[in-house]
């Protein structure tokens, strides 16, 4: 016996054990197609020389509930377990998409699967009076709770200590602690100074978030942390900290990739992440593009930054006009009243010749180069420059090259879904035309809520809750920081 997931493909057979096990209150084909193409919805078959039975789930994102659409075997193979089998796929679904309650509705007088259900835990919680017609047949409807597991999450990549707390796919709280001032002093972020900044902070940041949560160390069920990409120093920091309240308490620990936290963080937003899709990740220290088939197994490098991240071009811009650190909120102030064509400055890997080896790479240690040599050059012919459009018409081109790069990936991936992440992503402009031009292309964009976007300890809880709900096992103790962590790797062991 085989069980997979059933596709329009599939229809003729479902239709044909739909009507011989249903007879009137069988569902058309249209109504089935639908169902079963419907993206909120999750159709399991089981098949042995055909089709032998089926059954269907339907989430709506963030509900934190589930629906058992329907459950079909053919008579031929009944007596067998098939029913059981089926439901317990579906529950098994249920759990890893964060539903908190499962329900289903069934005839009351069909005992035999009353009695399945009951077994596998669902209790009655109402009746609905002459529900299945023609047959004037009452509904008896049926509740199974399930209870999310409780993570902890520990970021610590660069210099942002935070320290979030998830139910499931709920988000509890999200403390953050920022040393930014503190970097602000040199001008960009001192690897050395964050370790200390994230020693200093991870004590009363982790009790804010129990606070926040409402919940003490012994209501954890597990701890995640960021062991990579990131500042070796400042992840030693977090990873110490999880390791230590993963020992002193008898708690499991997973040891998760930061990168594929910020997709998670979409999680939190939705009640789970709408795949495949492609993920453009933009902050100081990382600018990546990925293609994610599968939240825990399935994440593709399409492209990365070369040379400096948007971010880090942000803050040397900056820098060049005078402005204090960190960059990105000033260069966008400011450029809010300039003309982003009042310059056309060089969009990076860009040209017909980058195109077979740097794709979906990112450079921008060229165009911040531009930057500098435009201002000094009209210093030196002693011409005034307009600030507001020269940073108007960087941003622009950092802007430029990160969607047209994002949206070519849809393109030629056939992925209609765009999620952006990172603190770059705060810059309105990027917001702005990431909308536009998403509305063009028929691609759905999706934006977590800034507290998401930057680096924090909720999405790190939020993928460590999704491992623990799908049942991987916890990362041993001997894991260690990983400052170049490849992408692929979504847990250390």
């Amino acid at each position: 016996m085989d069980f997979r997931g059933l596709t329009v493909d599939d229809l003729s057979s479902v239709m044909e054990l739909e009507s011989s096990v249903f007879v009137s209150d069988a569902w058309s084909s249209e109504s089935m197609r639908s169902e079963i193409e419907s993206p909120n919805n999750f159709y399991l078959g089981l098949f042995e020389d055909g089709l032998i039975g089926y059954a269907g789930l339907s989430t709506i994102p963030g509900s934190f509930s589930s629906d058992i659409q329907t459950i079909a075997v053919s008579s031929a193979a009944r007596g067998r377990g098939i029913g059981r089998a089926l439901m317990q796929e579906l529950l098994r679904k249920a759990k890893a998409q964060g539903s908190e309650q499962v329900l289903l509705e069934v005839r009351i007088d069909n005992e035999v699967a009353i009695s399945l259900y009951a077994s596998l835990g669902f209790e009655r919680i109402d009746v609905r009076k002459r529900y299945y017609q023609p047959d004037n047949v009452d509904a008896v409807i049926m509740r199974l709770r399930i209870t999310q597991p409780l993570v902890l999450g520990i970021e610590s990549t660069c210099d942002e200590t935070g320290v979030g707390i998830v139910r499931g796919n709920r988000l509890l709280a999200n403390a953050l602690h920022s040393s930014m001032d503190e970097h602000s002093k040199y001008g960009g972020v001192v690897p050395e100074v964050a370790a200390r900044a994230h020693l200093e902070a991870i004590a009363p940041t982790l009790n804010k978030a129990l606070a926040e949560a409402g919940v003490q160390m012994k209501d954890i069920d597990a701890i995640a942390v960021a062991n990579g990409p990131g500042l070796a120093g400042a992840l030693m920091v977090g990873i110490g900290a999880a390791k230590g309240l993963a020992l002193a308490n008898d708690k499991p620990i997973y040891a998760v990739n930061h990168l594929i936290g910020h997709v998670g963080a979409d999680v939190l937003e939705r009640g789970y992440v709408q795949l495949p899709t492609i993920a453009l990740l933009v902050s100081g220290g990382h600018t990546s593009l990925l293609l994610v088939r599968d939240l825990l197994g399935d994440a593709v490098l399409l492209g990365e930054t070369i040379d400096d991240a948007a971010g880090e071009a942000f803050d040397k811009v900056a820098r060049v006009l005078g402005l204090p650190y960190p960059g990105g909120p000033q260069i966008d102030k400011l450029a809010a009243t300039g003309d982003p064509k009042a310059i056309r400055f060089p969009r990076g890997l860009s040209l017909p010749k980058d195109m077979e080896k740097h794709r979906y790479d990112f450079s921008f240690s060229g165009l911040k180069t531009a930057v500098a040599r435009y201002v000094e050059k009209a210093e030196a012919d002693g011409e005034t420059i307009n600030p507001a459009d020269v940073a108007a018409s960087f941003r622009e081109a950092v802007v430029d090259v990160l969607l047209t790069k994002a949206l070519n990936a849809c393109a030629e991936f056939g992925v209609d879904r765009l999620l952006l992440g990172g603190g770059v992503v705060a810059n309105a402009r990027l917001r702005e035309v990431a909308q536009q031009r998403c509305e063009a292309a028929g691609i759905e964009l999706r934006i977590p809520r800034f507290s998401l976007c930057t680096d924090n300890g909720a999405m790190i809880a939020s993928l460590g809750a999704q491992l623990v709900m799908s049942g991987h096992a916890p990362s041993s103790l001997g894991f260690g920081a990983e400052s170049t962590l490849e992408v692929t790797v979504v847990q250390s062991p």
